[in-house]
């Protein structure tokens, strides 16, 4: 008898540290007579090193007095002529998940192409961010299975991205999990 409520108690403390989420962390979260807005910190999913010439791309949700959205960040930095990857109406972010579905997120109606920026070093820097909706029936599939790969339809081109279980910066030193991130972050914004 002893044993089987030790071996009851190990199951139960075991469950409950398996359902354990860390708690959501805002950059910004803010409540008032107009309504609400909250954005989850930026996340890395993608870094490239290529030739002397960096791409970044973030990710943070959003939530605006309830509809969530997803914020994409590109980096981009060269000492050579950057080419603008500008987003449209058109433009798109396709998820293709481990489970095989394809999940689609669509650009808001306004046209960016960044800002070019030189620094002290003699880089250029192309900032550009996106803010992309999800469509009703994706937003589940989200939280189900991780992510394979990236496709971001800009303005002229297509750009594909592997989406790494764990990918550890050179910016940073961090290590992030990007494959996992709607996994573990979606519920921030519901």
């Amino acid at each position: 008898m002893k044993q089987l409520i030790t071996l009851t108690f190990f199951l139960l403390t075991f469950t409950a540290f398996a359902q354990k989420q860390k708690p959501c962390e805002y950059s910004v979260n803010v409540n008032d007579s107009i309504g609400s807005y909250k954005v989850t910190n930026e996340y890395l999913m993608s870094e490239k090193y290529f030739g002397g010439n960096f791409d970044y791309i973030f990710f943070s949700l959003a939530q605006t007095d309830g509809l969530p959205t997803l914020n994409l960040q590109l980096i981009q930095k060269s000492k050579d002529f950057i080419k603008a990857n500008c987003f449209d109406k058109n433009s798109k972010i396709f998820l293709q998940l481990e489970n095989g579905k394809i999940v689609t997120l669509m650009h808001i109606n306004q046209e960016s192409c960044g800002t070019l920026v030189r620094d002290d070093k003699g880089y250029d820097n192309r900032v550009n961010t996106g803010i992309f909706m999800f469509m009703k029936d994706n937003f589940e599939e989200l939280k189900k299975s991780p992510i394979s790969i990236m496709r971001i339809k800009y303005l002229t081109n297509v750009e594909d991205y592997i989406v790494k279980r764990e990918l550890t910066s050179e910016l940073t030193g961090k290590v992030t999990n990007p494959n996992t991130y709607f996994m573990e972050n979606i519920r921030c914004v519901e």
